[in-house]
């Protein structure tokens, strides 16, 4: 096992590493910019290292200033959590060049996965299906890209090939604005992602966003963890996750999960990953592979009673899968709410002072933040602050222990979505379980 490592990240994912870096008995170096010196992580790690100012381009992603802290520190490893340079292909690279550990996926696999248009190459020939269309770039021919989408067949979604994030797309309903989202749509990619290239792909009506957790070692060995439903989401961001998820059979479950298990074998993966597809009227259909740890992680965990992150450590250290698909056992329900310094009705940020922080318990209810009490929440980062998670024995049970946990939660002094969050855990689809990922845009009345 590791005897030190670097955690490339901040916020909850970060104070999640290193507690699983605690257990483990590995020392942590906390990399932070100058404004974050006083999240938790860094206050707790074994060592801090401030790596540039509160921009993100100046510290979470300065490649060479991550690199550095590792070598000043002798540390083995750099975990990259989630978001920042988690799949960014060159920085793989450049920690292993540099003698260090990357915790994750070969740069070569990060690179497949992380351009769209390889990624359905590579899924269709695992025999994985995939959204309905030709999988190839469009290109600045208006006829040909005009003659793809008919072929396809209205709606279609425009997509960035090197997009994430749920950035980078455009629903086109009809011909006549095709050539102005491509346009808009290119131009948007370009500035993003450093990468314009575009695809096409049938727009589907009303499918759930149903995803697959895998784990894989150096030797071969792959399983899967079971599905997670992420249907409830806002401009493609997801708000609400569960596991399992509603209304998939067991039958669905083993067969999806073996073809996506069969799928990393022929790709030769390592470490942590999720397949993503969308689910309509019985099929599934891939969209993406994030190669990293989720944000939602923790509802396979509870319903698994494994540690995803953990495992991410010791497969990354050489060792051997600690389970096998036979030993895999799910129990239970799980829910997770994403808890964001936001107002609640027109979403934007807001930062600012935790007054008063109170969080939740109970049975079954469990608390991802890196929040407390006199904390400033900075108005430079993603806006989210925490993730509550409810398990139950079904899921009603893991709803209701959900209501109950938000109905205690406290945080004062900055805005936050937990009155919406209240509202999706009483409305209707949810709690029957036919939302679709287009549901909460409904129900907010936002056009996408």
């Amino acid at each position: 096992m590791f005897d030190k490592i670097v955690i490339a990240n901040r916020g909850e994912i970060a104070l999640r590493i290193f507690r699983a870096c605690r257990e483990l008995g590995i020392k942590t170096v906390a990399v932070h910019s100058d404004v974050d010196r006083d999240l938790k992580h860094v206050r707790l790690a074994d060592e801090s290292v401030c790596i540039g100012p509160a921009a993100s381009a100046d510290s979470y992603l300065n490649i060479p200033a991550i690199i550095s802290a590792a070598e000043v520190t002798d540390a083995e490893a750099i975990h990259p959590g989630y978001g920042f340079l988690s799949e960014n292909a060159d920085f793989s690279e450049k920690v292993h060049q540099s003698g260090f550990v990357f915790i994750g996926p070969r740069a070569d696999t990060i690179r497949k996965m992380g351009d769209k248009i390889s990624a359905k190459k590579a899924m269709h020939a695992a025999g994985i299906p995939c959204v309905p269309g030709n999988g190839e770039s469009l290109t600045m021919d208006n006829n040909k890209n005009l003659a793809m989408a008919h072929e396809i067949g209205y709606p279609v979604i425009i997509k960035a090939a090197g997009g994430g994030g749920g950035r980078g797309m455009r629903t086109v309903h009809t011909e006549a604005a095709l050539i102005n989202s491509i346009n808009l749509t290119k131009a948007e990619a370009g500035t993003a992602f450093g990468n314009d290239t575009l695809y096409m792909e049938k727009f589907l009506e009303d499918p759930r966003h149903i995803e697959f957790q895998i784990l894989a070692d150096s030797f071969g060995n792959v399983i899967h963890l079971g599905e997670r439903d992420c249907s409830m989401q806002r401009r493609h961001q997801k708000v609400v996750e569960e596991a399992p998820a509603p209304g998939i059979t067991e039958e669905q479950r083993n067969y999806m999960g073996e073809l996506c298990v069969n799928a990393c074998k022929d790709i030769g993966y390592l470490g942590a990953g999720t397949f993503e597809f969308l689910y309509e009227k019985g099929e599934f259909y891939f969209i993406e592979m994030n190669t990293r740890v989720q944000v939602e992680h923790p509802v396979t965990e509870m319903i698994t009673g494994f540690d995803i992150v953990k495992e991410q450590l010791c497969i990354a250290a050489g060792r051997k899968l600690s389970l096998t698909q036979e030993q895999v056992t799910f129990t239970g329900h799980a829910i997770e709410c994403r808890l964001n310094a936001e107002d609640p009705k027109n979403f934007m940020p807001c930062p600012g002072v935790i007054e008063q922080f109170h969080m939740p318990g109970g049975p079954g209810i469990r608390c991802e933040t890196h929040i407390y009490n006199g904390y400033k929440v900075p108005p430079y980062y993603d806006s989210m602050i925490g993730k509550l998670i409810a398990h139950g024995e079904n899921r009603n049970s893991a709803i209701a222990r959900m209501k109950t946990a938000l109905s205690e939660m406290v945080i004062d002094g900055i805005k936050t979505n937990i009155s919406l969050q209240t509202e999706i855990m009483n409305d209707n689809a949810f709690v029957t379980g036919s939302q679709n990922i287009h549901f909460l845009e409904k129900k907010l009345g936002i056009n996408n």
